[in-house]
């Protein structure tokens, strides 16, 4: 997600991390940097424009100037005004006092409407809404299919009509909620290939109809300027409140996301960050400008763990780790939750520091099912007091899970050490690294390897006076 942007403003901005002073000059020459960076990531021209003369209108100011860390200060500007230019208040919904809350989605065909309605309705969901979705795309061949096929996947229902008036379906879909209890109501509508009239005026009588209470436009971010002049198309006819970015997570350069809320003055609200149903996420400006900057993105990660861990196995989890205890059960449940959490290398992005580091590495999902395999191939017992593990045993566990025993031997090892490091976290100290063990260990090496000056005896000192 938005690799190629970062990768250049994080080399624009390198520069000025380490220098102890700052001049005009070296700030021109980063500010160019980040022009160009912007710019080959399709965000709008004026956009740009507006954006550094801000950042430079600050960074040549003497407070950062005169500071003792001026280039960390630049930064600190750089990820503000990114901040503010994603749009700096809260993304969530409106929810109306009185239920249903209505959701319409608007956009062209191929954004992934009928896809976001059902991540939207799944979302709200696991807040503890009741949402309901309401089939008023009666254009595309297969649209109602689809998001009804979506309803049974995430178990929530669709309501339908055979009908080719989408304002009667919207008016059915509405009572139907009202009648099934539901709280919140997504409308999927009919999308076209490019913006016209009959597509606008359809909207128009939906938006009568239903009196929503959010109006939100699905975007696709792959398109990068071009979603923005849909936007402001959209926002000529239909007045919307926020936006739904999709396909986010194949976006290398960023434009849209960067543009769209300048350009409109509406949020966004929604993030699609996947294919899954369940890879939707509420968009947090400054959570974005800090992964675009390489900082990471703690906060997310927390939330994205809470929400992979059950309450009491979180507390079961801590008291075995307090304990400095760590079975192939804590290891199997510990794999399982990082899955739970999205695919494995976007989660180690988010750790501040870490980004930089996966760049050029390719983390095989399939490496992680081998190690999956390798524990299910063992016994309970074994999994519980994992010494018990001899050589017949790994013999064993290798043939059941199609692997070498040296794999086996590598995944005992991995978790001794991990064992380990629990263990010194567990009183309080701060782990051993292993690169940093290693050096210490072959630092220990060459020093007994060094010879040692022998100590004269008392006679030898005697007769040599």
């Amino acid at each position: 997600m938005f690799d190629t942007l970062s990768d250049k403003l994080q080399a624009a901005l390198g520069d000025l991390r380490g220098r102890g002073r700052l001049d005009e000059e070296a700030i021109s020459r980063a500010m160019r940097e980040i022009r160009l960076a912007l710019l080959e990531a399709d965000v709008n021209f004026r956009v740009v424009k507006s954006f550094v003369a801000r950042v430079r209108e600050r960074a040549v100011g003497a407070d950062v100037l005169r500071s003792l860390t001026p280039g960390q200060q630049v930064v600190k500007i750089v990820h503000e005004e990114l901040t503010d230019l994603m749009g700096s208040g809260s993304s969530r919904l409106a929810l109306s006092g009185r239920p249903p809350t209505v959701v319409l989605l608007a956009g062209l065909q191929g954004s992934g409407k009928t896809t976001a309605a059902a991540k939207i309705a799944l979302l709200l969901r696991r807040e503890g809404r009741t949402p309901a979705l309401v089939a008023a795309d009666l254009q595309r061949p297969a649209a109602i299919e689809q998001l009804e096929q979506l309803g049974r996947q995430i178990q929530i229902p669709v309501y339908r009509r055979d009908s080719k008036d989408p304002v009667e379906v919207v008016r059915y879909g509405l009572q139907a909620a009202v009648s099934g209890g539901r709280d919140v109501v997504i409308v999927d509508t009919a999308g076209r290939l490019q913006i016209d009239e009959a597509l606008m005026d359809e909207l128009v009588d939906v938006r009568k109809e239903a009196r929503p209470t959010n109006v939100l436009l699905v975007l696709d971010a792959m398109t990068g300027q071009e979603a923005v002049n849909v936007a402001q198309a959209f926002q000529e006819r239909i007045a919307f409140d926020g936006v739904v970015l999709t396909k986010l997570d194949g976006d290398a350069r960023g434009g849209a996301a960067l543009s769209v809320k300048a350009v409109t003055g509406k949020p966004i609200t929604f993030v699609s960050v996947g294919e899954k149903l369940d890879q939707l996420e509420y968009f947090h400006p400054d959570r974005m400008a800090s992964r675009i900057l390489g900082m990471g993105d703690v906060l997310s990660l927390i939330e994205k763990a809470e929400a992979a861990v059950a309450e009491d196995e979180q507390e079961e989890m801590e008291r075995r780790m307090r304990a400095g205890e760590f079975s192939f059960d804590d290891f199997l449940a510990s794999y399982r939750m990082l899955r739970r959490m999205g695919p494995l290398k976007g989660v180690l992005s988010m750790i501040p520091g870490l980004g930089k580091q996966l760049q050029g590495v390719d983390v095989n999902e399939q490496d992680m099912r081998r190690v999956e395999a390798i524990v299910l191939s063992m016994t309970p017992q074994e999994r519980r007091v994992p010494h018990l593990i001899d050589g017949s045993r790994r013999l064993r566990i290798s043939r059941g899970s199609g692997t070498s025993v040296q794999q086996v031997n590598q995944l005992l090892t991995a978790r001794k050490q991990m064992q380990k490091m629990i263990k010194q976290m567990g009183k309080g100290r701060m782990p051993a690294l292993p690169g940093l063990a290693a050096q210490g260990a072959e630092a220990g090496q060459v020093a007994a390897a060094k010879p040692r000056r022998a100590k004269k005896s008392k006679r030898a000192r005697a007769g040599r006076r």
